[in-house]
């Protein structure tokens, strides 16, 4: 690799670096191209020499943190007993924590919209989905006769309904929860859940 290509990698790694902590400092509408140039030594308009845009930066930073949350999510899948129920609330409870812990990068994950003519790269919904395995072979386990269809959508399903508890007891509003009361609230969810699927799947 030539020095300039060197140079340029090195910019371009500086410069998601940095978006991640304004990100995780200011939220994603603290993200601002100038203050970010200004950072990693660059013109602004050397910024997207680097990127293409700010949809793919944040894509970017959004795939680091999914990298993170993958390896939260392995360490809590193989951390205790080996059951699938046990396996699905640990991941539950471990996902709650991530967001709990990256607050504003987690956030952002779903805050960021492209705009409606700009399709999402490749490599990043190959990042997305990846999560999915956390939750798709432990409920194949429990599902043994459910397709791999079936099984993508209930996975999907019991990932939205965690989701959906983190997204609103971590708000800074009237309905926030403290944290120990959350992962509770989960665990109870998810195995009321699994023992459901399992009675009308015998």
């Amino acid at each position: 690799m030539s020095k300039i290509l060197e140079r340029r990698e090195k910019l371009r790694s500086d410069l998601v670096l940095a978006a991640e902590r304004m990100i995780a400092e200011r939220g994603l509408a603290g993200l601002k191209t100038r203050d970010l140039a200004r950072e990693i030594g660059c013109a602004n308009g050397a910024v997207y020499n680097l990127v293409a845009d700010v949809d793919e930066l944040i894509l970017r930073v959004g795939s680091r943190t999914l990298l993170r949350l993958d390896k939260a999510l392995s360490a809590a899948e193989s951390a205790g007993e080996p059951s699938p129920q046990e396996a699905l609330v640990r991941i539950a409870i471990a996902y709650c924590d991530f967001a709990a812990e990256n607050l504003q990068l987690w956030r952002a994950l779903f805050e960021h919209r492209m705009e409606a003519d700009k399709i999402v790269l490749d490599w990043s919904i190959e990042d997305q989905m990846q999560l999915f395995r956390h939750i798709y072979q432990p409920l194949s386990a429990l599902l043994p006769k459910r397709s791999p269809e079936e099984l993508s959508i209930t996975a999907r399903s019991l990932f939205s309904a965690v989701h959906g508890m983190v997204a609103l007891g971590l708000e800074q509003k009237l309905v926030a929860v403290p944290l120990p009361a959350l992962r509770k609230e989960i665990a109870g969810l998810v195995r009321a859940m699994l023992v459901g699927l399992v009675a009308l799947a015998e």
